[in-house]
């Protein structure tokens, strides 16, 4: 290509602008690609907090449960309400099989209340062996609490 006034001028001009589009592309995909594996890493670990989450509402529902069994039986949907007034979130679908499974195991028992508004109603509460089971998960839980509480406080 000859090099005209034309051509010179054109160059001048437009090379720094061209390279800084250039410069400017590359930093907008280096966004967009960061941007996507954050969205990535933040994703996977949202559903690894959030699958802690419910493991350990899982394992704190058994216990839950016969804690609001000790005093007095409960009506299962009175169990639901009381856990979600305790901000632990329990679907009916959740509950039955473990409290069907909480009376195989000798833990729970039901009996019939008559009802003023229909038919009567099962009421679970702690049998004998649930109480004594209570008694273990409560030490169990203030060992654990403590032990929680001690690995916070360390400081390095």
């Amino acid at each position: 290509m000859r090099l005209t006034k034309k051509n010179f001028l054109v160059t001048i001009l437009l090379y720094p602008i061209v390279k800084y589009c250039k410069i400017i592309v590359l930093c907008i995909a280096r966004y967009y690609i960061i941007s996507y594996i954050c969205t990535g890493i933040k994703i996977k670990q949202k559903m690894y907090v959030e699958n802690v989450k419910s493991q350990m509402r899982k394992g704190m529902l058994e216990y839950s449960i016969m804690l609001l069994l000790r005093n007095k039986p409960f009506y299962t949907s009175d169990i639901i309400n009381a856990l979600e007034r305790a901000n632990l979130i329990v679907v009916e679908g959740t509950l039955y099989p473990l409290l069907s499974r909480l009376r195989k195991e000798g833990i729970l028992d039901y009996e019939w209340q008559e009802s003023p508004q229909g038919p009567p109603r099962k009421y679970y509460k702690l049998t004998e062996a649930g109480c004594e089971a209570l008694a273990i998960l409560d030490e169990n839980w203030n060992n654990l609490a403590e032990t929680i509480t001690q690995i916070k406080n360390i400081e390095e």
